[in-house]
């Protein structure tokens, strides 16, 4: 506890100074005409109902569309650049899988059946799957991020915290913008959003995006494009209020990605000399397919009582191919396909006091996850078929009360019962051949019985209850307390090879983790507004994935390894140092360690602490670390706004992004692993006038700095020494023309 008892102190002095200047400030009177930059302006849905930021006892990040829009940011992940303690990425060899962590919480494995760590949701509906969920930037009004556990209004898989992309709403005027974007590598963007009544209580917005792009990098043995983008998602909505207590939406979403497949790169011999060049030979095919629709009613009672559904439906489709030793012949590929289908009900109360507030709910879901994926080891010519199913129904009641003692002081107290019931289907079969007859082979030879062939049942149930205490020790400056659990689902390891690892077909348990947080938030001098945070996490049972090669195929086990202590400090703020200039910044340090780690050590030359046994369980904490969790992140960022005499305006924003060094996996792999390094951009956008045009410049990772965002560790000859990384974009510009009207 000593790191934490010098950050509390040190947090302590920072609470006590930050106090008093607010005190001090506190009777002095803005000057006039100083423009407030308050967090209380923001207002947030991070505890289900609509609150200004400043009095959410919560380390809530709120992106708005005019910021993401004056960064040129591209997709959610750019969020990563100024989000306290966050990772975004696509998953390795993916182009829009998303890999999200929060607070060393999260989830690297994107198979399906395995849950996130942290929860995506678009407009209140939860998003269970990562395929297509690297979200475009387009029809936004805020994107919120929550860090830490938000198990009691959020559920199931939200340990590391949740991301919200909110949709706008339909105004009461007509609007049509147009959007247009050409930049490097031949990118290629148009966006179209047409929005408006069409009778006093019915409403109907539509929006379309193309986004093209040629690749980074070439696959030089096929001569196809490496890491383009080939994207098209739509949106629309359709907004009915036959009375002034009675609100209805549908909104639909479509996303389809026929991007080129993405092997990755070779980090051992023989090495192409671009990062972005493969020599792959397992085929360039990839199409992933997703598609929602959601109904939203709103019923306001009386001043007291507001009740609220959320029902959904979402699914998708995933074909692609993976060329783990990135080499023409097939020595370790890997082609796949996933399938997902969600149904979700939600039913929600909001009630208002004089002096309380409170939400409760009941929730349900009901979803099915399935695939199947070759390992073709071609120097063996063997081929292992993987395939299965996890059907999940879950139901949850929660309830969260916030007691106003008075003016300044708040108790929240919330909890949430969850039961999930889960069946696992799980086949793997070896076939004599280059891939089995599920992938077209049908020549493939079965090569004797299934190694793993189950179908179980299992149930998990968890309370996640979370307290917190506000105290706002002036109208500007609110600190808070909190205490909150969290937990992710158990579940079956869809890979698991019942012949290397017998208890494979038992599943694996849920994981929790237990967060004290401690806060403060507020403005000072009406120029800086600021949020800090201190946080110690308690992680049990943590679900990890280990992969190794295993004779002539590649087995997997998933298991609950251990405990975790995560401990952290988090700094995010915005300083108006003039009319023309605002400067933002945030800064977090993480100390994640493993207090245990049960690692499973197969048969083999591995195997010397048990060597009469199939396998077995050894505590290897003092050599494994978190990943994706670098140590120290930063950013600062300036915009700079004239003013012409016409009235229009141009906002310069330079920005800087630090990411410490960081590792793929708990095990380090020195070829892998990722040293710290610096992001560059700049983005500059004039605005006329009459707020109809806006042209902007943007540049991207100015530096061009290469930098590994994932990768895959097969080492072997049987394997081809496949170690290959996938990395993030090189410097890129592009210039955008937008018009409204």
């Amino acid at each position: 506890m000593n790191r934490l008892v010098k950050t509390a102190l040190l947090a302590g002095a920072a609470w006590t100074a930050l106090s008093g200047v607010a005190l001090a400030q506190n009777a002095q009177p803005a000057s006039e005409g100083q423009e407030a930059t308050s967090l209380g302006e923001v207002v947030v849905t991070a505890r289900r109902r609509a609150e200004a930021l400043q009095d959410v006892p919560v380390a809530v990040t709120a992106i708005t569309a005019e910021t993401l829009e004056n960064k040129g940011s591209a997709d959610i992940t750019e969020l990563a650049r100024s989000t306290p303690s966050l990772t975004l990425n696509s998953a390795r060899g993916s182009n829009s899988t998303l890999i999200s962590f929060i607070r060393g919480v999260g989830q690297q494995d994107p198979l399906w059946g395995f849950d996130p760590g942290v929860g995506l949701y678009i407009d209140d509906v939860y998003v269970a799957r990562p395929q297509a969920a690297v979200l475009d930037i387009f029809d936004v009004e805020r994107i919120e991020v929550l860090r830490g556990p938000q198990g009691t209004l959020y559920g199931r898989n939200t340990i590391g915290g949740a991301i919200k992309y909110v949709t706008r709403r339909i105004g009461d005027e007509p609007s049509i913008s147009l959007q247009g974007a050409y930049g490097s590598y031949d990118q290629f963007d148009a966006i179209a959003n047409v929005s408006g009544p069409v009778s006093d209580t019915v409403g109907i917005s539509f929006g379309v995006a193309r986004y093209l792009r040629d690749g980074f990098g070439t696959n030089l043995n096929t001569g196809t494009e490496h890491y383009n983008k080939d994207v098209t998602a739509a949106r629309a909505s359709v907004e009915w209020t036959p009375t002034d207590s009675l609100f209805f939406r549908v909104a639909a979403d479509w996303v389809q990605d026929s991007s080129n497949a993405r092997h990755g790169h070779r980090e051992f011999a023989p090495i192409l000399a671009s990062e972005y060049d493969t020599r792959a030979g397992a085929g360039d095919k990839n199409d992933v397919q997703t598609r929602g629709i959601s109904l939203t009613g709103e019923y306001v009672v009386n001043d007291m009582l507001t009740l609220k559904s959320i029902t959904a439906y979402r699914d998708g489709e995933t074909r692609g191919n993976i060329d783990f030793d990135n080499l023409p012949t097939p020595i370790l590929d890997i082609p796949a396909q996933y399938d997902d289908d969600q149904f979700s009900q939600e039913f929600q109360a909001l009630l208002d006091g004089d002096n309380w507030s409170a939400v409760a709910g009941v929730f349900y879901m009901d979803a099915t996850a399935s695939g199947a994926f070759d390992t073709v080891v071609g120097l063996a010519n063997l081929t292992t078929l993987t395939s299965g199913s996890v059907d999940t129904k879950s139901w949850s009641v929660f309830g969260d009360l916030t007691y106003d003692f008075t003016d300044q002081l708040s108790l929240s107290v919330g909890g949430r019962f969850t039961s999930d019931e889960k069946t696992g289907t799980v086949f793997r079969q070896q076939y004599l051949g280059i891939r089995s007859p599920f992938f077209g082979n049908t020549a493939a030879v079965p090569l004797g019985l299934p190694r793993t062939n189950y179908t179980r049942t299992r149930d998990f149930e968890e309370f996640t209850p979370r307290v917190s205490l506000s105290y706002e020790i002036t109208p500007d400056l609110t600190t808070y307390a909190s205490w909150g659990r969290g937990f992710k689902s158990g579940g079956f390891d869809m890979r698991g090879d019942a012949v290397l690892y017998p208890n494979t077909v038992d599943g694996y348990d849920p994981e929790t983790v237990e967060t004290i947080e401690i806060g403060l938030k507020g403005t000072l001098f009406d120029r800086f507004s600021f949020a800090t945070a201190i946080f110690d996490s308690s992680y049990e049972d943590q679900q990890i994935t280990t992969q190794y090669p295993a004779g002539a195929t590649v087995a997997s086990v998933v298991d609950n390894v251990g405990s975790s202590s995560i401990r952290g400090w988090e700094f995010e703020g915005s300083l108006r140092a003039s009319e023309n200039l605002v400067i933002n910044g945030m800064v977090s340090y993480i100390d994640a360690q493993f207090d245990e780690f049960l690692a499973y050590i197969p048969t083999g030359p591995l195997n010397a602490t048990c060597p009469t046994l199939v396998g077995c369980f050894v505590d290897v904490s003092n050599l494994r670390d978190f990943q994706n969790t670098p140590e120290w992140t930063g950013s600062i960022s300036a915009t700079y706004t004239h003013w012409f005499e016409d009235g229009s305006e141009i906002a310069f924003t330079p920005s800087a992004a630090y990411r410490g060094a960081y590792q793929q996996f708990e095990t380090a792999s020195p070829l892998l692993d990722q040293d710290a390094y610096w992001m560059y951009d700049a983005s500059a956008v004039w605005t006329s006038a009459s707020d109809r045009w806006t042209v902007g410049f943007h540049g991207k990772n100015l530096s061009d700095e290469r930098y590994r965002t994932g990768g895959y560790s097969f080492p072997g000859a049987l394997t081809g020494d496949s170690l290959i990384a996938f990395y993030g974009a090189p410097r890129t510009f592009t210039a955008r023309v937008g018009y409204k009207f």
